[in-house]
C-alpha cells in the first residue's frame, strides 16, 4: 500500500492530467448515448472513437503525412528563425540602453499589430507558397519570446552584476554567469508563448491561400462540413503543441540544475 502511495505521489500531476484527458474523452464519447441531440446538431456532432478512425483512415490513404510535412517544416522554420532573432534582440535590448531607445518604439508597435493584417502583404512579397506561412509563423512567435527575453534581463539584480563586475568580467562573462541563468523562467515562459504564436500562425496562414497543410485540409474539410477531419487537424496541432511545450518544461528543468544558487531562489 505505501508503493502505491509513494509511486501515486511521485506521479500525481502526471497521473492527474491524463486521467482528466481520459475523463473527458469517455464523457464526450457517451453523450449520443445519454443525450438525444436535435437532428441539426447531431449533423455536426463527432466523437473521439470517430475521429480516431477518420485519422486512420487519412493515414492510409497517405493524406495526414502530405499535409502534416507541410506544416510541420512551416512551424519548424517559422519558430526557428523567430528564436533566432528574438533571443539575441531581447538580450541586446535589455542590456543596452542606446538600442533600447532607438528600437523599442518600433517593437511596441510591431507587438501590438495583428498579424492577420500582415497576411495580404506577405503574400505579395513572397507569394502563396510557403515562405509567407512561414514568416507569418515568425511574426507570431517572434515578439513574446523578444518582450519575455527583454524582461528577463531588465529584472536581473543588480547587486549580482556589480559583484561578478569588481572582480573584472567583462560584458561576455557578465552575460554568461548572470544574465542568461537569471532571465531562463523567463525565457522559457516567451518560448511557451511562441509556440502558441507559432502554431496559431501555421493554421492563420493556411487558411488564406493554401492548398497544402493541415489548416489547408482544415479549412476545406470545414467548407464540406466534415467535422471528424477538423477535429483531426484540431488534435494533431494539439498534440504539436503539447510536446513541445512539454519538451521546454524539460529543458528548462534541466538548466536549473546548474544556475547559480542566489539565481535559483528568485
Amino acid at each position: 500500500m505505501t508503493g502505491v502511495v509513494n509511486f501515486y505521489r511521485e506521479r500525481e500531476s502526471h497521473i492527474l492530467g491524463i486521467g482528466f484527458i481520459v475523463l473527458f474523452l469517455v464523457v464526450w464519447e457517451i453523450i449520443p448515448l445519454w443525450v438525444s441531440l436535435p437532428r441539426g446538431v447531431s449533423l455536426f456532432f463527432t466523437t473521439p472513437s470517430k475521429i480516431a478512425a477518420k485519422f486512420y483512415q487519412l493515414m492510409a490513404a497517405g493524406t495526414i503525412q502530405e499535409h502534416f510535412y507541410v506544416s510541420a517544416w512551416e512551424f519548424v522554420v517559422g519558430l526557428g528563425l523567430s528564436i533566432a532573432v528574438g533571443l539575441p534582440f531581447g538580450l541586446i535590448l535589455g542590456r543596452s540602453r542606446t538600442m533600447d531607445a532607438l528600437l523599442d518604439p518600433y517593437v511596441t508597435a510591431l507587438n501590438a499589430t495583428p498579424r492577420l493584417v500582415w497576411l495580404p502583404l506577405l503574400i505579395i512579397w513572397f507569394g502563396i507558397g510557403i515562405w509567407s506561412k512561414i514568416m507569418i509563423v515568425f511574426l507570431g512567435a517572434v515578439f513574446p519570446l523578444l518582450i519575455n527575453t527583454y524582461a528577463g534581463v531588465k529584472n536581473v539584480d543588480r547587486v549580482l552584476i556589480n559583484m561578478v563586475r569588481s572582480f573584472g568580467a567583462r560584458e561576455w562573462h557578465v552575460m554568461k554567469i548572470v544574465v542568461l541563468p537569471y532571465s531562463v523562467p523567463y525565457i522559457v515562459a516567451g518560448l511557451r508563448l511562441a509556440i502558441g504564436r507559432a502554431v496559431l500562425g501555421v493554421v492563420v496562414g493556411e487558411f488564406f491561400g493554401a492548398t497544402k497543410g493541415l489548416g489547408a485540409m482544415m479549412a476545406i474539410a470545414a467548407s464540406a462540413f466534415q467535422v471528424d477531419v477538423v477535429f483531426v487537424g484540431v488534435a494533431i496541432f494539439m498534440g504539436i503543441s503539447l510536446i513541445f511545450t512539454l519538451t521546454v518544461k524539460k529543458i528548462e528543468s534541466n538548466l536549473t540544475r546548474w544556475r547559480p544558487e542566489q539565481v535559483k531562489t528568485f
